[in-house]
């Protein structure tokens, strides 16, 4: 076992929410390229700086703490929801310092650290990973908008003075991320450890339903082409249709929605919402995205409105590397006998981008309450040193 230091560990993880700290229990506001996220990755770069790393931004505010020569690749990402936790990909990020750090004093293995950018969305999904995968093309990204209407390629121009070039994937043995649940299931069992076996595919897309804005109190009911209307109609013939499709673990999402006029005293023309859903099936996938387009043809025949898809970001369930996993469980085992299993993520992480270059793998920690992606995230000291201690082994191990 790699000789890491707890209290260190623990150290430079609070430090790190110091960085657009909420003010509201441990919550963090660090959305990726704004000033808070910018700032913690200046700092994270000091501290892979002094940890005997290389420090190196990439084009897109990727950034990477290198070791000499091929190493394995640990870490995550440290920007968060706009109402985020503490620990939501920054402990990975610490973990993976410290093992690093550790390897350093220890004289070997060599470990490099990583913080990818905008994993939590701003612009696109686990965005920062999958331009580096080549699964996103940049010239694509660059296009992305985020919800106030930036694009990304304005956005990363805030870190262009620091960019560096490319770093070779070539140059890493494997990736290992660790991350919170964000779940109930670890905390339920009383378990300290979940060693991840395959991250669930996921499918996003925009939806729009545009129909006749008029006036709402002379306006008759029947004689309405409300979009609103739609969308809540699509909501209860999917929730219907679904019913003998999907699995224990299926889920769905209709998210972001936008109204407009969005007025009290107007029917709604046009809505424009987010539709996405996770399956670890493939085939299951695909079935529900076939669902999800003929009820909104449906809806929008039934209605009078019309109908566009927007593109779709399609990502595959992805199978974690068994050596990975076989290094992870013993050391799961060996810090935590008997409380501890193999689960799947709900999830979508950057290790399901990196799967498409190297050998893969997460480790969780338990989540208090289940709760993630908001301010209440939490989890106990003692877990998060287990999942530290889990690492540890594993790559002494692999090593």
């Amino acid at each position: 076992m790699l000789p890491v230091q707890p209290d260190r560990f623990l150290a430079d993880l609070h430090a790190l929410r110091g960085f657009g700290a909420s003010g509201v229990g441990k919550g963090v506001i660090r959305p990726a390229f704004s000033d808070a996220d910018i700032a913690a990755r200046d700092w994270l770069a000091g501290r892979m700086e002094a940890a005997g790393l290389s420090p190196v931004f990439d084009p897109v505010g990727n950034l990477f703490g290198l070791a000499g020569g091929k190493s394995l690749l640990m870490g995550s990402h440290s920007d968060s929801q706009p109402e985020g936790g503490w620990l939501d990909g920054a402990l990975g990020v610490i973990a993976a310092l410290e093992v690093a750090r550790a390897a350093q004093e220890a004289g070997g293995p060599p470990v490099s650290v990583v913080s990818f950018q905008d994993e939590e969305g701003r612009f696109g999904i686990t965005t920062g990973s999958a331009i580096w995968s080549g699964d996103l093309p940049l010239s694509e990204a660059d296009t992305l908008t985020d919800a106030g209407g930036m694009t990304f390629a304005e956005a990363r121009a805030a870190m262009a003075a620091r960019a560096g070039d490319w770093v070779a994937p070539g140059r890493f043995t494997g990736f290992i991320e660790m991350h919170i649940e964000q779940g109930p299931w670890l905390e339920s069992a009383g378990e300290q450890v979940g060693v991840v076996t395959d991250i669930v595919g996921i499918r996003d897309m925009r939806i729009a339903l545009e129909g006749q804005q008029n006036h709402a109190g002379t306006t008759p009911m029947h004689l309405r082409r409300d979009a609103f209307q739609g969308l809540s109609d699509l909501n209860t013939r999917l929730n219907a249709r679904f019913a003998d499709m999907v699995g224990d673990a299926t889920v769905w999402t209709i998210g972001h929605v936008a109204v407009s006029p969005n007025a009290s005293s107007i029917v709604p023309g046009r809505v424009t919402f987010s539709m996405q859903w996770r399956d670890g099936s493939a085939d299951r996938l695909d079935r529900m995205e076939a669902a999800i387009r003929e009820t909104a043809a449906e809806v929008a025949a039934a209605r009078g409105l019309t109908l566009d898809f927007g593109a779709m970001r399609a990502l595959a369930p992805t199978r974690m590397d068994d050596r990975l996993v076989a290094a992870l469980s013993e050391g799961a085992e060996a810090t935590a006998p008997g409380k501890w299993r193999k689960m799947p993520s709900g999830a979508l992480h950057d290790a399901a981008c990196l799967s498409r270059l190297m050998p893969a793998a997460m480790l969780f920690v338990p989540s208090i309450g289940g709760i993630s992606h908001d301010f209440a995230e939490d989890t106990a000291e003692a877990d998060l040193v287990a999942g530290l201690n889990v690492l540890a082994r594993a790559v002494a191990q692999l090593a």
